[in-house]
């Protein structure tokens, strides 16, 4: 009677040991891909001075609504001569433009006016990005301005419910802020051309690095989950067949 008394509570906690590491488990698996889902720009390079076809990466965080409007504000201090947009099915892509404070110049050309924003607006809620989907919203800008490191643009997502996110905060230090406003870093070109052949090339192996490290990161982060997760059911599994010989030994024994 000893034995049988014994071994129920163990055998108890065992379960409960069990239920609290597949729990964690899941939910280190669960964490492992929302710290990336906001507003990105990809690639997350490019050439100054040069073209670049911007793709921006917009995953719907409402588990109920659909995201159906997405607005990009252009960096005010560093307008784009040239501004195109790559058309989207299910959404309608509109532009806003505004004088300039100070002309620029493009191709011997001054500039007085400016795109400032990109609107791109789903034409009903069923084209709209849908719980657990996201949708790619390209631009194709240029030049870029040959005196900054960086760009932020900013944007609005807007969902069918009417909540917007706003991802508009400029990170300033090592860490990402709560909101961060998709980045664009600007590096100087490797060999002399044209402004367009050079801009093209590099922001290609920029887009290969940039969804490498993405991709990296959060398989390294689910790595980890599933290790631990299998360490912990595999310590688990070892000891209750531990307490299962030696109660039986102890049984033959006696």
């Amino acid at each position: 009677m000893t034995e049988t008394t014994d071994r129920r509570p163990t055998g108890r906690f065992l379960a409960r040991a069990a239920a609290v590491v597949l729990a964690t488990g899941v939910a280190a698996l669960g964490l492992a891909g929302p710290a990336s889902a906001h507003v990105r720009v990809d690639p997350g390079e490019a050439t100054q001075g040069g073209y670049s076809a911007l793709t921006f990466r917009v995953p719907n965080e409402s588990s109920t609504a659909a995201t159906t409007k997405l607005e990009i504000a252009l960096p005010a201090d560093s307008p784009f001569a040239s501004v195109s947009v790559k058309p989207v099915p299910g959404w309608k892509a509109t532009t806003t433009s505004g004088k300039l404070a100070k002309p620029i110049e493009a191709h011997g050309t001054q500039v007085t006016e400016a795109v400032n924003r990109v609107t791109f607006t789903a034409t009903s809620k069923a084209t709209g990005i849908q719980p657990g989907e996201f949708q790619e919203f390209e631009i194709s800008v240029g030049p870029l301005p040959e005196d900054k490191d960086k760009l932020f643009f900013k944007a609005l997502q807007t969902y069918s419910d009417g909540e917007v996110s706003r991802w508009i905060e400029e990170q300033t230090g090592s860490e990402e802020p709560e909101n961060p406003a998709p980045e664009l870093k600007l590096v100087k070109g490797v060999a002399e051309g044209d402004g367009h052949g050079d801009a093209d090339a590099e922001p290609s192996a920029a887009a290969a690095t940039s969804s490498t490290s993405d991709s990296g990161g959060n398989g390294l982060a689910i790595g980890l989950g599933v290790a631990g997760l299998v360490a912990g059911v595999a310590g688990l599994i070892a000891g209750l067949m531990a307490l299962r010989r030696s109660t039986a030994t102890s049984a033959s024994e006696s």
